[in-house]
């Protein structure tokens, strides 16, 4: 994959990070979601492809993008689809300051030092070109206007941004409530976009943690030889913390 396009979870960071103030809105679904931005992408590349509601490795072959190629390795050594919920439901720890921090190495964002009642620092992050950003909005404002389906990138791009919560900060007030609406409704065009969006939701109402209809919970299941058979590990890659999130 080559780096002269800019993958899913960057352009998801990049429509959440608000110009004025510098953070980015709706943190904690943010990282849900950018963990199911990095499957779509992994998914648009060939890597991957949805079964059922599960995900499976189909081409192992690396990306050249080592935050996408680490979720894929950890994919990969599952040897089995994993559901997408639990995936998504994994712990994660700095994914959002990762690619944070790769936007900045990337010249597309600079973080600005500050302090928080004048005592806690605090790193607040502006774009360095706004035009960027506004072509990414651009994108979905035209399959929201024109009814036109998107293409398979733009239709999970605004699957991922409904399922976060973004509708309400790019498209505020009563007189957004109509483009919010069809913001959500976008997330059909693109079956592997609406498996993680729904995935993404699922997490945030608690269903990660519930068992199917009929199965012991996760992790009480009896093997052959009688004893509970481990809870499966959930497959996330852990970033390391690099400084002060937003």
């Amino acid at each position: 994959m080559g780096r002269s396009r800019r993958t899913l979870p960057e352009e998801l960071l990049l429509l959440a990070l608000d110009p004025t103030t510098g953070t980015t809105a709706q943190p904690q679904s943010l990282d849900l979601g950018l963990a199911g931005a990095q499957l779509v992408e992994l998914a648009l590349a060939g890597r991957i492809a949805p079964d059922g509601d599960r995900i499976a490795v189909v081409v192992p072959r690396p990306t050249g993008d080592p935050t996408l190629d680490c979720a894929l390795e950890l994919l990969r050594r599952r040897g089995a689809p994993v559901r997408a919920v639990h995936w998504i439901g994994g712990p994660r720890l700095g994914l959002r300051q990762t690619y944070l921090s790769h936007l900045e190495r990337c010249g597309m964002v600079h973080a600005v030092a500050g302090q928080m009642c004048g005592v806690l620092p605090t790193t607040r992050y502006q774009a360095t070109d706004n035009a960027i950003s506004r072509e990414i909005r651009a994108r979905l404002d035209s399959a929201i206007r024109t009814g036109v389906p998107p293409d398979p990138r733009t239709a999970a791009l605004a699957a991922l941004a409904h399922a976060v919560g973004l509708g309400k900060h790019l498209y505020p007030g009563n007189e957004g409530r109509s483009s919010r609406s069809r913001l959500r409704d976008l997330i059909r065009h693109d079956p592997m976009g609406g498996l993680v969006a729904h995935a993404v939701m699922d997490v945030q109402n608690g269903a990660a943690a519930q068992p199917r209809r009929g199965q012991a919970p996760v992790g009480r299941q009896a093997t052959a030889g009688g004893r509970p058979a481990p809870e499966p590990a959930r497959g996330v890659p852990m970033q390391p913390q690099h400084g002060a999130g937003p």
